[in-house]
Formats: C-alpha cells, sequence, structure tokens
C-alpha cells in the first residue's frame, strides 16, 4: 500500500489494523511487514528505538512493499517530527494532545509553508512521499492521541481541527485520566467506556478517524465492531515474551 493509498482509506474512515513495535530490531521488523497488516508503528516515545533504529524499522516496513510505517512521536515538537516524516513515516502519532490548538501544533508541523512550518529536507522520504510539497502534505496523517483528563475534555474541538486526520485512544492512560488507579484498573471500566464512546462519536461528527490501541486481536475486532475505524495490536515484545512462555508451558507440562 502507498502513503497515498492509506492517507485516502484512513480519511475515508476504512477500517484498518495495525501492528505495534518498540523493538529497534530492524529484521524482524521486516518479518511483521509481510504478515498483512495495513500499517507498522514504530514507538519512539516509549518504546527502545533510537533515530538510527527508526530509520531502519521505515526502510524494512517499505522493504516488505505492504504497510506503511507510521511513527509514534516523543513529543509534540516540530524537531521529532519532521525527524520521522524525513526518515520516512507515513504519517505521526502525537502524544498527550491536551487542546484544539495543540493537535494545529502538530499538523502544522508535519505539514509544508505556507500551511504549516515543516522545513524542507525530506531525505529518503522523498522516495515514496512527494517529493512535491503539496503532495506530501495530503499523503502525510497527522493522529492526535487522546489520553489525557483535558484532552477528553476537549476531545470535540481536536476531532475538528483543520488537517488532523484522526485521533488515536492510547488506553493506560485513559483510563487513568478518568480515575483508574492502574492501567487496567476495573473499578472505571464504565467511565472508560463512556470515554471511548466519546471519543468516536466526536471524531465521527467531525469525520475523522478514530484509532485505538489494543492487547490483541479479539479486542481490536470489538473495538472495530463498536465504531472504531483503525486498531493497533499489542507489541513485538508483548508477543515475545507471551509466544515464549506458551512453549515453554507446553514442554514443561505446566
Amino acid at each position: 500500500m502507498t502513503a497515498s493509498d492509506f492517507a485516502a482509506r484512513l480519511r475515508r474512515r476504512e477500517r484498518l489494523i495495525g501492528y505495534w513495535s518498540v523493538l529497534d530490531s530492524p529484521v524482524s521488523t521486516e518479518w511483521l511487514a509481510h504478515v498483512g497488516y495495513d500499517y507498522l508503528a514504530l514507538d519512539m516515545q516509549h518504546g527502545l528505538i533510537g533515530y538510527s533504529g527508526m530509520v531502519a524499522g521505515l526502510t524494512a516496513i517499505d522493504a516488505a512493499h505492504g504497510p506503511v510505517g507510521l511513527i509514534r512521536v516523543e513529543a509534540n515538537n516540530p524537531t521529532p517530527i519532521g525527524r520521522a516524516l524525513d526518515a520516512g513515516a507515513a504519517g505521526i502519532i502525537v502524544p498527550l494532545v491536551n487542546t484544539a490548538d495543540e493537535a494545529a501544533d502538530a499538523v502544522n508541523a508535519a505539514t509544508y509553508p505556507p500551511a504549516g512550518i515543516r522545513s524542507y529536507g525530506p531525505m529518503r522520504s522523498q522516495l515514496r512521499i512527494g517529493p512535491v510539497p503539496a503532495i506530501a502534505d495530503a499523503d502525510t496523517v497527522v493522529l492526535a492521541m487522546i489520553e489525557t483528563p483535558q484532552g477528553l475534555a476537549n476531545v470535540e474541538s481536536i476531532c475538528a481541527t483543520p488537517g488532523l486526520a484522526g485521533v488515536y485512544v492510547g488506553p493506560s492512560d485513559l483510563r487513568l485520566a478518568v480515575g483508574g488507579a492502574h492501567p487496567q484498573d476495573p473499578a472505571v471500566d464504565d467511565e472508560f467506556e463512556a470515554a471511548l464512546v466519546r471519543v468516536r462519536d466526536a471524531a465521527a461528527a467531525a469525520g475523522v478517524a478514530a484509532g485505538i490501541h489494543t492487547p490483541d486481536g479479539a479486542t481490536a475486532a470489538r473495538r472495530l465492531g463498536e465504531g472504531f475505524t483503525f486498531a493497533s495490536i499489542a507489541s513485538d515484545l508483548t508477543h515475545l515474551k507471551q509466544a515464549a512462555a506458551a512453549h515453554l508451558k507446553a514442554a514443561t507440562g505446566g
């Protein structure tokens, strides 16, 4: 899938399923890119990936000629946003967006003048995205994470931000945001589910994509059935441990 195709499908609110990577391991990323996901997201905020690992990971994803590579950037700042896009990301996931103004800042950082402030230096991204600025802008998606109390309170205005392709729920932080004592606290299940409804309804009203991180494929299918338009599944590190533990249990009869 090309970046242009991905951007168009995401903006049309078509169903997309992705996978999450936190490991600085381009070979395993390349293998994952052949599985059949629509996108692979490399996590630069909480993942174990440095700049060279990000470039290598995006190169590995591109080599599969299947999914596109997205980057969750470290912060809502023009420098990491520009570096991720110059390295070849088809889009960015921006954490901790609290207001429409902050969402607009993210869009501006990812957009070339005169609409935005992105500096021109696409490096390897010009092989697949652009390199004409207007085309690059059209083929690049910006997603704002909804994961804080303020972000949830302002989700309707965030979704209405011009140029924003969609919003993305960080469920661990959002559960804390609605009063959870820890990221899996069942005591706030009702508040959490209500928050999810508010996010996806706000996205639908604004005509933008609504995404969510999920721990497994079954949960992803459920969230997509509820009205989210794209979902990411687990992470390579999580599945590495789960698979190893399952095989050990089978081998030992435990």
